[in-house]
């Protein structure tokens, strides 16, 4: 699994710096700046929460092991918030902040899957689940 993890990080990074370095402005502003930090602020992140959560991390909700540990400890999807990160990030350092707009699509998603997941822990771990849930964010 650590080997999945490490290969999906460098290939995700890669990917990311290839669109930068094909589709960025060449003159780099604030909003580059600030897009280029958010994106490494939410790329580092989200590879350490799909580290943290380890063989419980599926495609399908599925209740593996009730992970409550690192950046799990306060938010309950860190995976869907720096994801997200990563991607306005990236949208800011190519220039095209109306691509923000995505979120429109992406939020009400990440909504529905938090949803569903936290379904399948409530029925698997009941109570501390919600002990757990009660104490974390989103």
């Amino acid at each position: 699994m650590i080997a999945a993890n490490v290969l999906l990080s460098l290939l995700v990074g890669a990917a990311l710096g290839l669109i930068i370095w094909a589709h960025a402005p060449a003159n780099w502003g604030a909003m580059q700046v600030w897009g280029a930090c958010l994106l490494g602020f939410g790329f580092v992140l989200w590879t350490t929460a799909r580290f943290q959560l380890g063989r419980s991390l599926t495609v399908t909700a599925q209740a593996k092991k009730l992970v409550t540990r690192g950046l799990y400890s306060r938010i309950r999807n860190p995976i869907y918030v720096f994801g997200s990160c990563v991607i306005a990030g990236l949208i800011l350092v190519l220039g095209r902040p109306v691509g923000l707009l995505i979120f429109l699509i992406l939020i009400p998603l990440q909504l529905w899957r938090a949803r569903k997941e936290a379904l399948v822990l409530e029925t698997a771990y009941g109570q501390e689940y919600r002990k757990y849930r009660a104490g974390t964010w989103f």
